[in-house]
């Protein structure tokens, strides 16, 4: 099971708490956990990826052991500890402004 956080207006979407549990298959990249969260959520598609390019949205950020991840294609692995469970994978919003 693969742990992810979600910000607050993901979580209010999905109607989830601050974080869902995900079976994603070995093994476990950041495009299978996406792919698993928009399956078990269809609320959440086209909300962290784009719906035609599947690409990251500018404003989401994705956190794997405190490394910034966000940059990294989709069948890039995720580290053991987020793989195994130990580590939440984190989806966060950012925040732009002057």
């Amino acid at each position: 099971m693969i742990r992810v956080v979600l910000p607050q207006h993901l979580r209010t979407l999905a109607r989830v708490g601050v974080e869902v549990t995900l079976e994603v298959p070995p093994p476990a990249t950041l495009g299978g956990v996406l792919d698993a969260l928009e399956g078990r959520y269809p609320e959440l598609r086209g909300t962290i990826r784009d719906h035609g390019t599947l690409k990251r949205r500018p404003f989401v950020r994705f956190f794997a052991c405190r490394e910034d991840i966000s940059f990294a294609g989709p069948e890039t692995r995720l580290p053991d500890p987020v793989a195994s469970g130990a580590e939440p994978l984190l989806i966060i919003g950012a925040i732009a402004g002057g």
